[in-house]
């Protein structure tokens, strides 16, 4: 089974969606199932994984909605208050939906580079066990020093990195990005998507040989075993269309065995997620 690891739906309000800038105007439109269902038509995918895209329970309850109605969403990214003392009620309350895979905040946004080593955000963190949820991990790559420390904290838990961190590819820089990425890939419970890498270069400019460097350390730091094909749909329209960005990810991957590949287009994400 081929997985799309990570897209988004939304229902486009320019309040609701205030990141979606004026460089974006081809994502201020309705996204929504109808539409997905044509993408992945487009390149053989099977299934699935939505990702919040707000930061509200609305969110969570929406995408849940949608997961339940459609048999190709087999996985839900939801959001909930993590550093909220009432947290565990929430999560049993939407953890009693079984398409419920995985929590993630949006930690690139906040304003305090250390918010993920507060002690109320931890504590959240520590929850997720409870009802075998999985936490994906969103960050800018100037955030990964503190990441490896937050991974450190949870040995047990399952995480799973959104967009190999978000290099700088758009200016060509490597370092430290490389060095702290491969550090991080060291934790064992640490999955990573390679997903996301076209709009952290220049929209219209990007070359498949200005990605490839990062997307090999990727495939070199977590091997086929924890790395994760997703489509970032539909941010990723903003510089490449569905079905061009899994065929060059199937390009990039096809000197592996045919297991390795089955492994980064569906397998891992089936693991990770539990789907």
């Amino acid at each position: 089974m081929k997985i799309d690891s990570h897209h988004h739906f939304w229902s486009y309000d320019p309040l609701e969606y205030d990141w979606i800038d004026d460089t974006m105007q081809p994502l201020r439109r309705d996204f929504l199932p109808e539409d997905l269902r044509t993408e992945i038509a487009s390149a053989g995918v099977d299934g699935v994984v939505s990702v919040q895209a707000r930061q509200s329970l609305i969110e969570t309850e929406w995408l849940l909605g949608f997961a339940d109605q459609e048999d190709f969403i087999k996985g839900v990214v939801g959001w909930v208050e993590l550093s909220s003392p009432n947290v565990s009620a929430e999560l049993e309350r939407f953890a009693a939906n079984p398409k419920l895979k995985s929590i993630r905040h949006v930690v690139q946004g906040e304003l305090d580079d250390d918010f993920i080593l507060r002690a109320d955000f931890n504590r959240g963190i520590d929850e997720l066990k409870k009802f075998d949820l999985a936490y994906d991990i969103l960050i800018f790559e100037r955030h990964l020093p503190q990441t490896i420390r937050f991974v450190d904290n949870h040995p047990s838990q399952r995480f799973i990195l959104d967009h190999i961190a978000k290099p700088r590819i758009k200016d060509d820089v490597f370092e430290p990005w490389n060095t702290h990425f491969r550090e991080l890939a060291k934790r064992p419970n640490v999955y990573c998507k390679a997903s996301g890498m076209v709009t952290e270069a220049d929209y219209g400019k990007w070359t498949e040989g200005q990605l490839e460097p990062y997307f090999g350390a990727a495939l070199e730091a977590f091997g086929p075993e924890r790395l994760i094909f997703g489509s970032d749909w539909p941010v990723c329209l903003l510089a490449c269309d569905y079905a061009p960005w899994h065929k060059l990810v199937s390009r990039w991957i096809n000197k592996l065995s045919s297991a390795e590949q089955s492994r980064i287009l569906g397998g891992t994400a089936i693991e990770a997620y539990q789907l």
